[in-house]
């Protein structure tokens, strides 16, 4: 019988972590309504870095808006940056990114996401966690009179989506819902 115990330990443990990841997966439909969360999230981002972006925003503004767009993302996240001029690529952490951006030596800056979609469907990670990939086309132009300076170029980024379950107090009782948060934004390929 001491023999067989440890075979029954593992199959209680792994029959136990089967329902558990069972009851934490996610329902179809609750999947639709993250989809479009997330697609949503990264729409808000894109609209946020246009105004950012602009000449034309108020110091106040772009700072008020900068703290909006660094509440999309996960901790630590980075954005990439690419230039048709160099192989390279840059990272900076979030706020870092928006406040190079916003300091853009150019009188004119347009900034445009399209093609926004998932390349990758959500797949569950280890720490309960799902992660995805979303992908964008950026569009961007800087136009500077005085120096002559006129740039443009196309990006392809990957913008990591993680989707983790949180919990929050609503009159005295704890209520759990699904979040979205965006993470490292990759750049895959600049065109001009």
């Amino acid at each position: 019988m001491k023999k067989y115990i440890p075979s029954l330990l593992i199959f209680f443990l792994a029959t136990s972590i089967s329902v558990f990841a069972q009851d934490e997966s996610i329902s179809p439909q609750r999947k639709q309504a993250i989809d479009s969360l997330a697609l949503e999230k990264v729409k808000d981002l894109s609209k946020y870095i246009s105004i950012i972006g602009s000449k034309e925003t108020q110091f106040s503004e772009a700072t008020r808006v900068m703290d909006r767009a660094e509440e999309l993302f996960s901790p630590d996240a980075e954005m990439g940056v690419s230039s048709v001029n160099t192989n390279e690529v840059a990272y900076y952490k979030i706020r870092r990114y928006f406040e190079r951006l916003m300091a853009l030596n150019y009188d004119r800056v347009n900034i445009s996401w399209y093609d926004i979609h998932y390349i990758s469907d959500l797949e569950r990670q280890p720490d309960g966690r799902y992660v995805g990939v979303i992908t964008i086309y950026q569009r961007f132009e800087g136009t500077s009179q005085e120096a002559g300076l006129n740039y443009r170029d196309t990006t392809k980024k990957d913008i990591t989506i993680y989707v983790e379950k949180k919990q929050t107090q609503i009159s005295g009782r704890t209520i759990e819902f699904w979040d979205v948060l965006l993470g490292d934004v990759r750049v895959t390929e600049t065109s001009a």
